[in-house]
């Protein structure tokens, strides 16, 4: 049975996404193999249910919204921390897995699966909390904390808004969130542009075999490897070996009282780097972090932080972006990186980043060098 023809998740059901949002963001999260990557992520699933396991007095009684609750295991959470109902509301089939998770672990009485975009759906009841799993690549990739604060942030103008109807919730979970940038040495620098010397062998290779004259490609093919690999942000699992200075926060969110038109406007900050050990600063690696500790009129019992930072012990399914520097940033000790960074929403789509720096180093007698400009893309 097809999608289309399956029974309804829920009567309060909305509409499914936009075709090619679909196509390009939301098909992925259909596939079972997608959540199990997600579930298997016990940094990231066990911060969850740490944070709402360790804070069940703010469960206890209350309504909860799930906003892409996936396979539902944020919501079964929830339910198993004493919430009254949980709304789990999922914009793709995965909307029917869910359901049937939460009929075999016998919670179907408190949790009740929809299925359709949050943009769509009006829930009949103000809901107390509202829990997500929104972060992408960088935190901001795939957009999805719009439809978060979508939900968050009711209108007063309309008698039934989208997905609340009344107040906005009390809680939203996680509450905060922040955004870095370290300077880091890696290898994989090299690996690149030794990626970009093998293509005159590979000519070499063609004209020997089948006597076929490449050459004329070249200069193409090297220009569209150079953008790809000097402009493109790369997932990485960086060691914490690699830093070469402490981590700097660019960017901190209050969720409770941040706006849809802050989130979608260019973010533009100022960053300084501070380089401990000398360089050559060969990119910078960028993370986030998300804390689960309520508002100031509802903090949480017990607060709880999940984090992308390098890692010992192995990444996260976000890992970091590495935005490769070529040629490298000559430091030495006790020098600053200092400079501007802008990251916007890609035109063709808006669930993709550029982002934008400035950077110029500063050392200890305060000379400081040209700026450079780096320009990157995060797909």
């Amino acid at each position: 049975m097809s999608t289309s023809e399956a029974e309804p998740c829920s009567k309060l059901d909305g509409a499914a996404p936009e075709s090619t949002d679909f196509a390009n963001y939301f098909v992925t999260y259909g596939y079972i193999y997608h959540q199990k990557d997600m579930l298997e992520d016990h940094k990231r699933t066990g911060a969850y249910y740490q944070a709402i396991m360790s804070n069940r007095r703010q469960f206890q009684g209350k309504v909860v919204l799930d906003v892409g609750t996936g396979s539902g295991i944020l919501a079964i959470f929830a339910a198993k921390a004493g919430a009254k109902k949980v709304y789990a509301v999922e914009a793709t089939s995965m909307a029917l897995n869910a359901r049937k998770l939460v009929e075999a672990n016998k919670l179907d009485g408190v949790i009740e699966v929809i299925q359709g975009t949050i943009e769509t759906i009006t829930l009949p009841e103000k809901v107390d909390i509202i829990i997500s799993e929104w972060m992408g690549y960088f935190l901001l990739r795939e957009s999805m904390l719009d439809s978060v604060l979508v939900a968050y942030l009711v209108p007063t103008d309309q008698p039934q808004p989208p997905a609340l109807k009344g107040d906005r919730a009390r809680l939203l979970l996680p509450s905060h969130a922040n955004m870095y940038l370290v300077p880091i040495r890696t290898n994989l620098n090299h690996q690149r542009s030794n990626d970009l010397k093998g293509w005159g062998s590979f000519i070499r290779e063609m004209k020997e075999f089948y006597q076929v004259e490449l050459d004329v490609l070249s200069e193409g093919y090297l220009s569209e490897q150079q953008d790809y690999f000097l402009h493109t942000a790369a997932w990485t699992d960086i060691h914490p070996g690699q830093l070469l200075g402490s981590p700097a926060c660019f960017k901190r969110y209050d969720l409770h009282k941040l706006t849809l038109d802050e989130l979608k406007a260019p973010l533009k900050e100022t960053v300084q780097m501070f380089v401990s050990d000398g360089g050559p600063v060969e990119a910078l690696c960028g993370y986030f972090d998300v804390l689960f500790k309520g508002s100031e009129e509802n903090p949480a019992d017990n607060e709880v932080r999940l984090t992308t930072a390098p890692d010992p012990t192995g990444a996260t399914h976000w890992g970091q972006q590495s935005f490769y520097v070529q040629p490298p940033i000559e430091c030495s000790a006790d020098d600053k990186i200092r400079g501007t960074i802008e990251v916007v929403r890609q035109r063709a789509n808006q669930r993709l980043l550029d982002v934008a720096m400035t950077l110029t180093v500063e050392n200890a007698s305060e000379v400081t060098s040209a700026p450079r400009k780096l320009h990157y893309r995060i797909e």
